[in-house]
């Protein structure tokens, strides 16, 4: 496991160093538009399947849950939903994931998200926290924000379900024991549920990784849903 995290915080140190040199805002801009035509061109699709399915599930987060890099069908949201089909369940997942989204960014967009579905869904799991880190915001402020959007879910009387992230050993261990207490903290404090690390199973294994050693593979994506399904089902029994 010590190992497996030492890997973690070298992958994530690379990426900072990339965000550091990227692409200007102007650019980042360009491409966040591009993403959201993509994403507008499929929402009558969603919105579609949505309102027929007895459970709608809300994937809320950021490229871990949008499906970076992978086949349409090959991303956290419907590969979730085929394993939650395969369990007996008629249900759709809505992928709400954007890559880039920091906490800040998911906070923005969260009432806009819900308001555009055909219904309110039965629940969200809620997957943000990993861009902060690589940007290496306050811990604070992330759970700040993590804090308003489980409000913002509970006032609506929605389900939440919590997927946590890990702080790497290179960013200290102030840092990481400030990070690490924000999901279990929320957790416990509004008695929703709890996945501790959306990442355990694929840190550790590079061949579970895309080539910018990252995200997911579709087998990553596999092991991870295998791991958070059997929780979101019992959830939905519950």
């Amino acid at each position: 496991m010590l190992k497996n995290f030492f890997l973690y915080g070298f992958t994530l140190a690379v990426l900072q160093l990339l965000i550091a040199c990227g692409a200007a805002p102007e650019a980042e801009q360009s491409v966040l538009k591009d993403v959201e035509t993509d994403r507008a061109a499929d929402a009558g699709d969603q919105a579609a399947a949505a309102a027929e399915a007895e459970i709608l599930i809300v994937a809320f987060g950021d490229s871990l849950y949008a499906g970076y890099g992978l086949d349409q069908k090959e991303g956290f949201a419907p590969e979730l939903q085929a394993a939650l089909k395969a369990a007996g369940k008629d249900v759709r997942v809505h992928n709400a994931g954007v890559s880039g989204d920091t906490t800040a960014a998911g906070l923005r967009r969260m009432d806009f998200v819900l308001d555009s579905l055909p219904r309110q869904p039965d629940l969200v799991i809620l997957g943000l926290g990993g861009n902060d880190l690589l940007r290496g915001l306050k811990p604070a402020d992330t759970r700040a924000n993590m804090e308003k959007m489980v409000q913002k879910l509970e006032k609506r009387g929605i389900a939440v379900m919590l997927t946590g992230m890990l702080a790497p050993p290179n960013l200290g261990a102030d840092f990481s024991d400030e990070f690490n207490i924000i999901y279990p903290a929320l957790a416990k404090k509004y008695d929703v549920a709890l996945y501790p690390f959306f990442m355990a199973g694929v840190v550790g294994n590079p061949d579970l990784f895309l080539p910018d050693g990252l995200h997911p593979t579709a087998e990553g994506i596999d092991i991870i849903v295998g791991k958070v399904a059997p929780q979101v089902a019992e959830l939905l029994e519950g």
